[in-house]
């Protein structure tokens, strides 16, 4: 019997040496094959990370592990080719799967509400960190991989490189989602275009300031009525570009910062506090008060007003007139195709799309014809502020998932966030997570056959893009409120203030909901009484804030530009 069991044993410590070796030889056809330099490790580095993942998984080997994410560019590249490697190089069988943003968040209320295991792991949007922290039922990722997920955390993984983590920690200091993609909400331009000599003295004479980058709204809207009905190689060009559409996709539109651009909420990096990109304001003890001014939030504010009108305004006069019926995916490829000037709401992640050889916007050698650059601000904004949205998928692991299953789903979520593959991955969605990845020469070498987009996450400006933050209580319910409440106002059946004044009631609607139903217990909603905007006002500045401002009277500011090749020189200034 003895004699069996040392001879069965042996048998099954050939097995596993030999499959380790298997996956190391899998680990370095891959590093040859997919990875190369393009990696911020050395080849002995990627090596040992490989082995540590190997020797991790091997409990797990075998299982079916299902995950999720939004079809973009870099999931569908995770999907591809980075799960298959994983199988092949740890054991455990990944199915990656690619479905639209809202079934994401769909399959993940789902899970919430059933208990049930849908999805080992979910790439969802940080957005959803003020959800995931009041209802705790994701989990903790602090606590977690310094106890049960301990021996699945890889040591490499260097949270510190990650440049979204401050997005994905909630007020209790703990980290809950670990960012996989990001990418930001920019200004675009035709930058051969605004360097144009008739272009700039035309400009000149007739609004009597430089033609350049706008800082303000005021030049961003002179310079959206100077190029419309232009006339520029053969084609009547456009100042402006935008989506109109009463479509879900028009609520990502405006929650995805537009307010805070115009200076919705108070100060505050990553977001507003008391008060919130969104209106919303909460107590010192972080629970949501009110979103309509007369609680002292400010979602139908001033601002927020000036922010719609200036909206609806610019898209009827300066946009193609196709832009009103079109929504956020049809929209997206239009700048590219050669007759509009700018965008002050464009999406980073249009990147790879619009630097494709060919291209009205791409010149004969690849390089772009455009730019990006930091996204003007509105009348009410205020040094401090946030000024642009960053959208930060990240993984999260529900409770609902068993310990094993969400350990194997963890090593995953870092092996495709891993040092050794980052820089490929990110060279192939453009989507930059980790400060070791922007900073890769292989990026300072690429940057200028991608507008800016390298300068900018390199440059000190990109703290004040951020996510939506934790004083949404529940994004999946209050996101949706926003496209129908702002549909209204895009079609004309309500004004912007009518809009705005239906948006606040119905988020209060949902936060008294929340209040009465204690589901988020002590940090869920609490509402204020309610006072008149001049009560509010005067409260926040008494207390050092700002939200709710009242009225400006006059909303035309000085226009205000900058050279975008000076602008540029001043980041790398700031970095010295």
């Amino acid at each position: 019997m003895r004699r069996h069991l040392l001879t069965t044993t042996a048998g099954m410590l050939l097995v596993l040496a030999g499959s380790a070796y298997a996956g190391m030889n899998e680990a370095k056809t891959f590093l040859d094959k997919e990875v190369g330099d393009m990696s911020a490790l050395s080849r002995a580095e990627q090596e040992k990370e490989m082995q540590w993942f190997i020797d991790a998984a091997k409990p797990f080997a075998g299982l079916d592990i299902k995950v999720v994410s939004e079809t973009i560019t870099t999931h569908e590249y995770e999907s591809k080719v980075l799960a298959p490697a994983f199988t092949a190089i740890t054991g455990i069988k990944i199915s990656h799967d690619l479905i639209g943003e809202g079934d994401v968040v769909e399959k993940l209320q789902t899970q919430m509400q059933s208990g049930e295991n849908i999805y080992d792991a979910y790439v969802n949007d940080s957005d959803l960190i003020g959800t995931h922290w009041r209802y705790q039922q994701v989990r903790n990722l602090t606590d977690w991989m310094a106890k049960e997920g301990k021996d699945v955390t890889n040591p490499g993984l260097d949270l510190a490189d990650f440049i979204g983590t401050s997005f994905t920690t909630a007020p209790d200091k703990k980290l809950y989602q670990l960012p996989d993609q990001q990418f930001a909400n920019l200004y675009w331009f035709r930058y051969d275009w605004f360097n144009d000599a008739k272009n700039k003295a035309d400009f000149k004479e007739k609004y009597g300031y430089d033609l350049g980058v706008p800082v303000n709204w005021s030049a961003y809207e002179d310079i959206a009525e100077f190029f419309t009905g232009r006339e520029i190689d053969g084609k009547k060009v456009y100042g402006h570009m935008d989506y109109g559409k009463k479509d879900p996709s028009l609520g990502w539109r405006f929650t995805d910062a537009w307010l805070s651009m115009a200076g919705n909420g108070d100060k505050g990096l990553p977001n507003g506090l008391p008060v919130d990109e969104w209106g919303i304001k909460v107590d010192d003890k972080s629970r949501p008060v009110g979103s309509c001014v007369a609680r002292g939030g400010d979602t139908n504010g001033p601002a927020a007003v000036y922010s719609i009108q200036k909206y609806i305004d610019w898209m009827k006069a300066y946009a193609p007139p196709a832009a009103q019926g079109m929504n956020f995916s049809e929209s997206g490829p239009v700048p590219a195709q050669g007759e509009v000037a700018q965008q002050i709401f464009w999406y980073t992640a249009f990147t790879a799309d619009a630097v494709k050889k060919g291209l009205p916007v791409v010149n004969a050698d690849g390089t772009p014809k455009w730019r990006m650059a930091p996204s003007p601000h509105g009348v009410y904004w205020k040094e401090g502020m946030k000024l642009g949205y960053q959208d930060v998928g990240s993984w999260t692991l529900m409770k609902s998932t068993p310990e094993n299953r969400a350990k194997a789903a963890w090593l995953y979520a870092q092996f495709v966030t891993s040092k050794t593959v980052d820089v490929k991955k990110s060279h192939v969605g453009l989507t930059l997570i980790r400060e070791s990845s922007i900073r890769h020469e292989s990026f300072t070498k690429r940057a200028p056959e991608l507008g800016g987009l390298i300068e900018f996450y390199r440059s000190p400006a990109r703290v004040q893009w951020s996510p939506t933050g934790t004083n949404v209580p529940d994004y999946p319910k209050l996101a949706q409120l926003w496209w129908q409440a702002v549909g209204d106002a895009a079609s004309g059946a309500k004004t912007a203030q009518e809009a705005m004044d239906s948006l606040c009631s119905e988020q209060e609607k949902v936060l008294q909901r929340l209040e009465r139903a204690k589901v988020q217990g002590d940090m869920g909603p609490k509402l204020a009484e309610e006072h008149d905007l001049e009560y509010w006002n005067k409260d926040a500045v008494a207390k050092g804030n700002l939200a709710p401002q009242l009225k400006v009277e006059k909303e035309k500011e000085k226009p205000i530009t900058v050279n975008y090749d000076e602008l540029v020189k001043s980041w790398a200034d700031a970095k010295k």
